[in-house]
């Protein structure tokens, strides 16, 4: 199976170099000095599992690479626009495109989600972009996984026990999402196919919500934050208040979710979003932070906790010129 990763950062890297373990044809497509290492180098890998260096085609060009069997999108929210414009060269009339990305995604109102939208203002979470794409080629993906680039090809894998979830919008079986996950599985990261990918998509937004915001406004680790009482109870607060708008779009995240705030406590990676802010790149404050902030107005679900750290990451971020829209 040819498999192509748009987007070979932190994720898109491991996943290409298991995907490459597990027998399939990968390439990536990567800019800058992270495609000319990984040309010379390959992807370097180290995880708790193993540390290993393949080889995969990569280009900035997707035009280099063809027409492909799979291509799975792995880019930060602000660069959604134009991955969709570059995207054409690798699809055939029926190719799947993975979507793996953190917040509510720009399908999220397909499918299953057309009940939710009904009851909620339009918004545009970037679908005007993905037009040319069939509901039939959409797959979500919700990636479990510490990662983190430490030099242009070398990918730190800080987890262990790493899954990707996987599932269309419509909630119907896919054979694609079946295979893609059996290749992942047998290259070290468990792959999983769920009949509730929106469910999945709102326990990872969850912990998103319960240690981002926090580590981009004191720099440090869950691990570090939460040793303080009163910063413990605000990340409940906001787990509480999120779970409720979930709630509020049909999303049952059951009965006790702040067993959540306790387990980031052991937690010692960055989250994605610091690592943005440190490195200088465009930060995804509206894909996860801002949209369930939209939800909770939309929906009448009181959120103030979630109010005041939306409004201080989005500062933070204008302030050191990575606020993205």
């Amino acid at each position: 199976m040819k498999i192509c990763v748009f987007g070979a950062g932190a994720i898109g890297a491991h996943l290409a170099a298991r995907l490459d373990a597990g027998g399939a044809k990968v390439s990536v497509v990567v800019r800058g000095a992270h495609l000319a290492a990984i040309r010379a180098n390959g992807i370097e890998v180290h995880a708790p599992d193993r540390t290993w260096t393949c080889r995969v085609a990569a280009s900035d060009d997707p035009r280099e690479l063809g027409r492909q069997d799979v291509v799975i999108v792995s880019v930060k929210g602000p660069s959604l626009s134009s991955v969709a414009a570059a995207i054409p060269p690798l699809l055939g009339p029926d190719t799947p495109v993975i979507f793996v990305m953190n917040g509510l995604p720009w399908w999220y109102f397909q499918g299953s989600g057309a009940a939710i939208r009904s009851r909620l203002p339009a918004f545009d979470f970037g679908e005007s972009a993905w037009r040319g794409l069939s509901s039939e080629q959409v797959i979500g993906g919700v990636i479990f996984s510490g990662s983190e680039v430490v030099k242009p090809g070398v990918v730190h894998v800080d987890s262990s026990g790493d899954r990707l979830m996987l599932g269309r919008p419509d909630d119907r079986p896919s054979a694609i999402a079946n295979e893609v996950g059996a290749i992942l599985s047998a290259g070290g990261v468990k792959g999983q196919v769920t009949d509730r990918i929106r469910h999945v998509i709102w326990e990872k937004l969850l912990r998103n919500l319960t240690t981002g915001p926090f580590s981009v406004l004191t720099t440090a680790t869950p691990r570090e934050i939460f040793v303080n009482d009163t910063l413990t109870a605000t990340s409940k607060r906001v787990v509480a208040e999120a779970a409720a708008v979930a709630a509020a779009v049909g999303i049952d995240l059951g009965p006790d979710v702040e067993p959540l705030v306790e387990s980031n406590r052991i937690v010692s990676h960055r989250p994605s979003i610091l690592q943005d802010l440190l490195l200088g790149r465009p930060m995804e404050v509206s894909t996860l932070y801002g949209r369930p902030l939209l939800l909770a107005r939309a929906t009448k679900v009181p959120a103030p906790t979630l109010e005041i750290l939306v409004a201080l990451v989005e500062a933070r971020a204008r302030a050191a010129g990575l606020y993205s829209e």
